[in-house]
């Protein structure tokens, strides 16, 4: 008796054993188009103050008040004014933006005081103070005389290679101004019969 499925007439496998199984396609190496492309992987440069030699911040404004003047032993506000630079330009073969951002400001008063802060100041209106009173940058002068004052600001500095990443650069970048003087007299008050229209001899007059 034959069952179903199982005739003898099948043909019998080779070697009497299971046939052997395809062997599988070899797999492409790539699949997609962009495999085509060769990709290289660079890191941007380390920068030092010296590769910035070319980017140089702007120079700070000066500027005083009572505007040019001083009374001995009284505050002269003394104002700068600095702010956040960027610069376009080619930086070691790369197309950057170098930022700088004021960080200190260094004044020199002309009479040998040196006053480090890290703000420009501000005016008295500004800052809602009356003349002549203290400031974060004001100096009081001991002394009649002309002084010629100066400023420095210390920038820190950043470069962005093109990716909106800002690197920074180690140390502080520097800009300078002078040119401003400030003439400091002496203030004194006394008790007269008239006024200086009355009499433009008398004592203040």
């Amino acid at each position: 008796m034959t069952l179903p499925g199982h005739g003898e007439d099948r043909p019998p496998s080779a070697g009497g054993g299971r046939a052997p199984a395809p062997e599988p396609e070899p797999t492409p190496d790539c699949v997609l188009a962009r495999c085509e492309v060769t990709y290289e992987v660079g890191s941007v440069p380390e920068v030092t103050l010296a590769d910035l030699a070319s980017f140089r911040p702007a120079a700070p404004t000066l500027s005083g008040e009572p505007a040019g003047f001083g009374v001995v032993g009284m505050p002269a506000n003394i104002v700068a004014a600095a702010s956040e630079q960027r610069l376009s330009g080619t930086l070691l073969g790369w197309d950057v933006v170098v930022r700088f951002v004021p960080a200190a400001y260094v004044f020199e008063f002309g009479d040998g005081t040196t006053l480090r802060t890290t703000t420009g100041g501000a005016t008295w209106e500004q800052l809602r103070q009356a003349p002549f009173t203290p400031t974060a940058t004001s100096h009081a002068y001991r002394e009649r005389g002309t002084y010629a004052v100066r400023v420095t600001v210390r920038y820190t500095a950043s470069v962005d290679f093109g990716s909106g990443l800002w690197r920074p650069v180690a140390g502080y970048v520097e800009a300078s101004t002078g040119g401003y003087d400030v003439r400091v007299v002496e203030v004194r008050t006394a008790l007269v019969e008239r006024t200086c229209l009355e009499d433009p001899a008398g004592p203040g007059c």
